[in-house]
């Protein structure tokens, strides 16, 4: 007989990915709009952890999104850190590889533009991040941990983030580039775990992810030639 636990742990599982299988269809094959996609996957990503909680009469997600003013400095620090990291490994390779293509897909896929992207990047600067920290980092390894242990839920978590934007990065880059991305995705995926294991809350890896999509924004900026 399988253990509440283990239950618990492949009910966490199935619904993780399944979100991730469901945005991968959204963002490979039906490419809607921008709007459309945001929304949907705002049901996702809400709708599966809300269902677990539901089913499994467990308590409400509240003290995920805990704020600790204590760690605030250096979390701040790591975020200025990553957004200095990134924009500096964009200006090292442009010279090498082009990413002149990656602002016609979105405008093609997402319907992405110039003209839309500075209420884009707002977006996916503070409520997408927000959204996927609680899907993955909340739902998939702080909930997760509790009945799977805290190794597989971060080896977990980290994976499904990564291979979450396989499917809307599909032909941005190099296969090389698209190679390394995906490797740096999965180890900023554990560095996520990392700083919310001790914490027992979102806000550090939100925190992170908040530079980490406003330095990749202004990437974008720079692409699309608004910078």
């Amino acid at each position: 007989m399988i253990s509440v636990k283990r239950k618990n742990a492949l009910a966490i599982c199935a619904l993780v990915l399944l979100g991730c299988a469901a945005m991968t269809l959204v963002d490979g094959v039906l490419r809607p709009p921008y709007a459309v996609k945001s929304a949907v996957k705002l049901a996702l990503f809400l709708l599966a952890p809300l269902l677990y909680g539901y089913a499994a009469g467990k308590d409400g997600y509240r003290a995920l999104f805990r704020i600790q003013r204590r760690a605030l400095l250096r979390v701040l620090a790591l975020g200025f850190g990553v957004f200095a990291l990134i924009l500096g490994a964009y200006f090292a390779l442009r010279s090498v590889f082009d990413f002149s293509a990656v602002t016609a897909l979105l405008g093609k896929n997402a319907g992405v533009t110039a003209e839309n992207f500075l209420w884009v990047s707002l977006y996916i600067s503070f409520v997408n991040s927000l959204l996927e920290e609680f899907f993955f980092r909340g739902f998939a390894f702080l909930v997760l941990r509790r009945y799977a242990g805290e190794r597989f839920a971060c080896v977990f978590s980290a994976l499904s983030f990564a291979l979450y934007h396989t499917a809307m990065m599909l032909g941005w880059f190099p296969p090389l580039l698209f190679l390394l991305a995906l490797a740096g995705l999965t180890a900023g995926g554990v560095l996520f775990n990392l700083l919310d294991a001790r914490a027992g809350t979102i806000f550090p890896s939100w925190a992170v992810h908040i530079f980490a999509n406003l330095a990749i924004n202004t990437v974008g900026f720079i692409l699309f030639k608004i910078l």
